[in-house]
């Protein structure tokens, strides 16, 4: 993509209404505008991220076992009162009614309307265990909604759902789903640490949230570094292994990891060596739920099972905030000069910059590279404005894009191409065909 066709309308100013790093950049780095408090609309760089953020999390719920369904925004109100939680969930539920006066609702959530459905189409315990999900925008009217896209009325989820006869079976799924959150989140550059939580309205007695490490995280942290040095989720999990995926959970339950709200200072000081200690801030990405028959019970979700007696089904939930990512990322991932993006996830993963578009060598040269690049399918915005240089150094910074190139007069007449690394500020100076072997291309 060329920069003189791109629309990114990107900000020299902060935004006064921007309290926290990730506010400000994607409102500075052109990524979002806000449409009302607490609701975004989402740009071309920004979207990008979102959808490669979306494509990560769903490659790993899929190699999990995890099978993709898309439910409705808006769900009936009768459907909510057979679980009991239509007049217990509060005003965050948007309450609304259509034109023949039946009450709905915008979904915050989806256990009633998965529950349903199961309930609407299984029958056997041949047809049990499954695990369902889905990426689909929910609202919550948030009281106070704040901090950009980190806590906005409306948000992009992933929530999926297992469903199985009994509790065993309800642990092994509960287990995959822990080590595919460790997985996604590594995959995005990122660790998470996770700890045992309260369920809250979803309900159940067994649950974590995943704790992404930032500086400006909302929650104080207190973990052993083991979390930080153990390098399991490079390799490949056998999700069909219960055993391997248990020695996963295991390793990360059995190390201390608390947030602020459940630390026992004693206890973190004498089970984790002085050494080993990590105090420091997060930021809530994921959340899993073991919650039984919760929901599956009033919702009347049952199977036979061998001897044909009905069996309530046990159930879990597991939510990832798909359109949290980006910010979480950005507030673990940026320096002074704007975002330092992640590979995996960076909206373009080359920027080139033409610093003179007036200069026939240097121009015959960034074409050449932009057309190899995109030749090779690697991903490339290429500066082609009649900017100063600095101008386009300082945004291209700010987007944050893993790999700068810059195409001079002087380097052109040499042949070679500055190449910068933006997470470690190191630049090299390198033949074109020397740059294009070193981005794949």
């Amino acid at each position: 993509m060329r920069s003189s066709q791109f629309f990114l309308p990107t900000l020299r100013e902060n935004p006064a209404e921007a309290e926290i790093v990730s506010h400000r950049l994607m409102l500075r780095a052109g990524m979002v505008r806000q449409a009302s408090a607490g609701i975004y609309s989402w740009l071309p760089l920004g979207f990008k991220v979102l959808k490669n953020v979306e494509r990560i999390v769903r490659e790993e719920q899929d190699r999990a076992g995890c099978q993709e369904v898309l439910m409705p925004t808006i769900q009936s109100a009768d459907l909510w009162r057979e679980s009991g939680r239509y007049d217990a969930y509060g005003k965050e539920m948007l309450r609304i009614k259509d034109r023949r006066e039946r009450e709905m609702l915008y979904g915050p959530t989806n256990e009633e309307q998965i529950t349903q459905i199961f309930r609407d189409s299984i029958r056997s315990y041949r047809e049990v265990p499954k695990m369902l999900y889905h990426i689909q925008w929910k609202f919550r009217d948030e009281v106070r909604p704040r901090f950009g896209v980190m806590r906005g009325r409306e948000f992009l989820m992933k929530d999926a759902y297992s469903f199985d006869m009994d509790y065993e079976g309800a642990r092994r799924a509960y287990n995959k789903f822990f080590v595919a959150y460790l997985r996604t989140f590594a995959r995005m550059g990122m660790r998470a640490i996770p700890m045992e939580a309260d369920t809250g309205p979803i309900g159940g007695n067994l649950s974590h949230e995943f704790i992404v490490l930032a500086d400006t995280g909302e929650s104080q942290v207190y973990c052993d570094r083991e979390f930080l040095d153990f390098d399991v989720l490079g390799k490949d999990i056998n999700y069909a292994d219960p055993a391997a995926v248990e020695k996963v959970v295991n390793h990360f339950t059995s190390l201390y990891a608390r947030t602020d709200e459940k630390n026992d200072q004693a206890a973190f000081e004498q089970q984790v060596p002085e050494a080993r200690r990590y105090v420091g801030r997060g930021i809530e990405v994921g959340h899993i739920f073991y919650f039984g028959t919760k929901y599956s019970e009033p919702l009347k979700a049952q199977v036979q099972d061998k001897d044909g007696n009905p069996v309530t089904i046990h159930m879990g939930s597991y939510g990832i905030g798909v359109s949290r990512m980006p910010a979480a990322i950005i507030e673990a991932s940026h320096d002074d000069n704007g975002i330092i993006w992640p590979e995996t996830v960076a909206p373009f993963r080359v920027g080139l910059i033409n610093i003179k578009v007036d200069d026939k060598a240097g121009t015959a040269m960034a074409e050449d590279i932009y057309a190899k690049l995109n030749n090779a399918g690697v991903e490339v915005l290429y500066d082609d404005r009649d900017e100063r240089a600095g101008a386009k150094f300082a945004e291209m910074d700010l987007i944050g894009l893993p790999w700068q190139l810059v195409v001079g007069p002087r380097g052109a007449a040499k042949g070679q191409v500055e190449m910068k690394n933006r997470k470690t500020g190191e630049k090299v100076e390198l033949s074109v065909d020397a740059v294009l072997q070193r981005l794949g291309a």
